[in-house]
This record gives C-alpha cells, structure tokens and sequence, in this order.
C-alpha cells in the first residue's frame, strides 16, 4: 500500500507538531528527512512555499501546515478526543491558545533565539515578551495537569514544541525562573513515548533517497 509523504525536518517544532498528530492519531506515512539547504525537488513543486512539514496524500492532495497535518491525521483516529469535540467551549480555548502561539508568541521566540539579529531591543526585553504566553500557561497548568483538562488535548501537543524552543534560548534562566508548572508540564511531555518517538533520527533524504515508514 502506497502512503502519504511527509517531508520533515528534526529540529523543526513545526515539523515536531506534524510528526506528533500522526503518532498520536497512529496514522503512518513515508517520512523524508530533508536537508534545509538542499531541499528536494519534489517537495518544492508541490508545495512552493518551502517549508516543512509538507504532507502529501496518496491522492496527490497536499498539506503544507503543521496545524492542518495534526487536525488531518487525529480527523482519522482521535481515541482520546484531542481534538475536542464532546466540548465546543475547549475547542475553542483550544484554537484560541494555539493561534496566539503560532501568530505572536513565536514572533518573539524567534527574537528571543536570535536577538543580535534584532539589535532594536535585547535579549531580556524580547523574552518578556514571550512571558506573557508563559504566564498565561502557567495559570492554565495551576488549575489541571495539562492546559485544557485532566489529560493532553491538541493544544498541549500543538505549543510544546514551541515552549521547548523558548526554554532551551537560557536553560538556566528558564528552571530557575518562577514558572514552574509549565517546567512540570514540559518535562513530562519531553520524556513520553511520543516524544522520543517523534525525535527518532533517520538519514536524510539528500543521502540515499530512502523513505522511512512512521507514525504508527
């Protein structure tokens, strides 16, 4: 049986989302690790934009954001209601939490990352910005284990890749610092079975041209 591609980048929390909603939908498809220097060919004729994940179906159908990939692959198996549908008010807490971090938290993550890149303002002043969603987090997580309820939805799996991003910018700032819920929360994000699943090494596409069946 032919499966859907993803093209996929390690490192990439983006990319981290993508991997995440197939493992945790067990939805399988032929993973191609690429080079972001050298990015395939293939890829880029079917999504121009150039970035990953790019996802596409058998039917020559493709997804080009990692949000999509998620709500796509858990559309097709959701044992665990991640995407909320028994609760209208979460979903909607839901999306409401993940459009700010895509649209403005990782505008300051990336700041934050590389601030002499944005000699306007320094390093502190642009992670205070981006505390603000940490705050925001940390009031979320002083009332359950994770953001929404009692057990992970689609927005713990859809930010923490991001909060991972943001607290390995000063490691030693981040655990010493007052949140320590989200540290809570990250940590055991970070050492479940989806996780390392998702950030299994595989050759590069560039190397051999050899895909890799994951995800389920």
């Amino acid at each position: 049986m032919t499966l859907p591609t993803l093209y996929s980048f390690r490192r990439c929390p983006y990319a981290m989302r993508a991997r995440l909603g197939l493992v945790l939908a067990k939805f399988p498809v032929s993973l191609r690790e690429i080079v972001l220097k050298h990015k395939p060919e293939a890829m880029l004729l079917a999504s121009p934009k150039g970035t990953v994940p790019v996802l596409i179906l058998q039917n020559g159908e493709v997804i080009e954001e990692s949000f999509e990939i998620m709500c796509w692959a858990l559309a097709q198996n959701d044992p665990h209601d991640l995407l909320l549908t028994a609760t209208s008010d979460k979903q909607e807490a839901a999306k409401a939490l993940i459009d700010y971090n895509d649209q403005v938290f990782k505008s300051w993550l990336d700041k934050y990352k590389y601030a002499d890149r944005h000699p306007e303002y320094n390093e502190q002043y642009y992670r205070e910005q981006g505390e603000v969603f940490i705050a925001q987090l940390e009031n979320l997580l002083s009332k359950h284990p994770q953001l929404l309820r009692a057990i992970p939805c689609i927005a713990d799996y859809a930010i923490y890749p991001f909060i991972r991003q943001f607290a390995h910018v000063d490691k030693a700032w981040f655990e010493q610092s007052a949140y320590k819920n989200v540290q809570l929360w990250l940590a055991n994000h970070l050492q479940s079975d989806e996780f390392i699943t998702v950030m299994q090494k595989f050759p590069t596409w560039l190397e051999n041209e050899q895909s890799f069946v994951f995800g389920q």
